[in-house]
């Protein structure tokens, strides 16, 4: 990665050798490499920046024999400040290149920059591959046949060549003992955090079926170095084929653009708002992946979650319910079971109420006189209220449904969770598809105005519980995510108003004033 950045090349360097020390030609995959590239539109896409003294070797040492059956190679030069843009055409006429275009940025655009107009220029072009090389040769093109081998049949939707399927090569091959360490470590951060299982996130020699680059957003991902890793993640998470090759690795003479720090940081930030945007608890529009519109609204089965905490309730097997919001219908089924009669109430009729009795309303509608007045013992609104155009009006609807003591339970994201509260200390709210900032969510709620409008609305708060974010429901059951979850779940019951990523309100109707003055009416007698 040390290709296209914004430094400055140092006085000094030496012209690479010609190619790698010891790197033969492999004359089985060199076969195999013309069959496949007769028969598919493969292209190289060289990333160059400040590669005056390298681009002519890099293109030299693609192999003769399979150079011309490529359908393009394409060197975009990055506005570099030296002759790389100039070397790199004078280099293709010397060498007799029938299928090179080379192209100059109109200002510097960064490392992940410069790859999406290479990719933008391979989708246009119909490409079925992209292979990705860097012009200061750190990669060897030597290596190319095996990178065509990999492509086959054109089931891999990207190959990566790994320095790191064999590690102590790498070593051998003068790699920095500092960067090998920090390549591992940041690796197994990664599988970790995505639960992929790759030897290397990051090598710069890698090879992108155009049809899965035109798939995902790599329009969105950063023009700074960990562009690499953004685009795995969305490969990784769109449930992509990869597929790793092993290739040595030569470190020479190159200058390496990349603060490593500053890349590792970047890097464990984006799997990070990876998991965060599956809990819900972040989102950007690169990370989408359409998660919550295979899935659709999960009852959740952790015994930490507030599904799990309204099945333990004692459901009375005399008592009428409706299911506010039921969605699909998951969680009336499995109260019908408990109760004489569940009514499950969606926009549409939910579809796996199993006993429950299915109704498509409108919850903006006056759903309360479709329903029937002081009808049911207790009414479900879960994660309901707030997505409503007239809360403070629903939830009286919702008080005039229930019998005279009849219980509401209620729930809804919290908006002073802890977490948001640092997010909108450092300038930040991010709606997204899921959570607390909820696209589709109408009205935000605190606990002490999200009781206050219930008490508008005729009720007796009796009991408010928070709980976490569904780490294990939607995250994942690893030992440190079991152990994440509980301790979440913990402070949100102990502080609820600063713990709570959502929390479930407990009220009763209260009695009407109508009611209340009849009996005092009564009393005169």
């Amino acid at each position: 990665m040390e290709s296209s950045g914004s430094a400055r090349p140092r006085a000094g360097w030496r012209k690479r050798p010609s190619a790698a020390p010891g790197l033969e030609l492999d004359p089985a995959s060199l076969e195999a490499a013309r069959a496949i590239l007769t028969r598919t539109k493969v292209g190289i896409f060289i990333v160059a920046f400040q590669a005056e003294r390298f681009i002519e070797s890099v293109l030299d040492r693609i192999p003769e024999a399979i150079r011309g059956l490529f359908a393009e190679i394409l060197v975009i030069d990055d506005s570099s400040s030296d002759a790389t843009f100039e070397m790199a055409r004078t280099a293709g006429q010397r060498l007799g290149f029938e299928n090179l275009l080379v192209l100059r940025t109109p200002f510097n655009r960064g490392y992940g920059g410069n790859q999406k107009l290479g990719y933008t220029h391979a989708i246009e072009r119909d490409l079925d591959y992209v292979i990705l090389m860097h012009g200061d040769g750190q990669y060897a093109p030597e290596y190319l046949p095996q990178i065509v081998c990999a492509l086959g049949d054109g089931d891999a939707d990207a190959v990566i060549a790994s320095r790191m399927i064999n590690r102590l090569d790498a070593l051998k091959g003068r790699m920095p003992v500092y960067k090998w360490v920090g390549n591992q470590v940041l690796t197994a951060i990664e599988n970790r955090m995505l639960g992929s299982e790759l030897s290397e996130f990051h090598s710069g020699y890698r090879a992108y079926k155009v049809e899965a680059l035109r798939s995902v957003p790599f329009r969105l991902n950063s023009n700074d170095f960990h562009f690499d890793t953004e685009l795995l993640i969305q490969l990784i998470r769109t449930r992509r084929k990869i597929v790793e090759v092993s290739v040595p690795t030569f470190y020479g003479d190159e200058i390496s653009h990349v603060n490593g720090i500053k890349y590792a940081f970047n890097c464990v930030k984006a799997v990070t708002k990876v998991r965060l945007t599956e809990v819900g608890l972040f989102y950007e529009p690169k990370f989408d992946f359409g998660l919550f519109e295979e899935s659709g609204y999960r009852v959740k089965e952790a015994d930490t979650s507030l599904h799990r905490y309204i099945l333990s309730q004692g459901w009375s097997p005399t008592w009428h319910v409706a299911d506010l919001g039921a969605n699909r219908g998951i969680l009336s089924a499995q109260i019908a079971q408990r109760v004489a009669h569940v009514t499950a109430v969606d926009l549409n009729a939910p579809g796996e109420a199993g006993a429950a009795e299915p109704v498509g309303l409108d919850l903006d509608s006056d759903f309360d006189r479709k329903l029937g007045e002081k009808r049911y013992d207790a009414v479900l609104a879960l994660d309901v209220i707030e997505h409503l155009s007239r809360p403070e009006e629903g939830a009286r609807r919702m008080a005039t449904i229930l019998k005279p003591g009849g219980m509401l339970y209620a729930s809804t994201g919290n908006i002073a969770y802890f977490l948001l509260r640092i997010s909108l200390l450092l300038g930040q709210f991010n709606y997204g598809k899921r959570g607390i900032l909820d696209l589709t969510h109408r009205r935000l709620f605190t606990i002490y105005s999200f009781k206050k409008l219930l008490a508008n609305a005729g009720f007796v708060v009796k009991d408010v519980r928070g709980f976490g974010p569904p780490i294990r429901d939607m995250v994942g059951e690893s030992l440190p995510l079991r152990a994440s979850d509980t301790a979440s779940a913990r402070l949100a019951r102990w502080w609820p108003r600063v713990f709570a990523f959502n929390f479930l309100i407990v009220a009763q109707k209260e009695e009407e004033l109508e009611e209340i003055y009849a009996r005092t009416k009564g009393s005169a007698n």
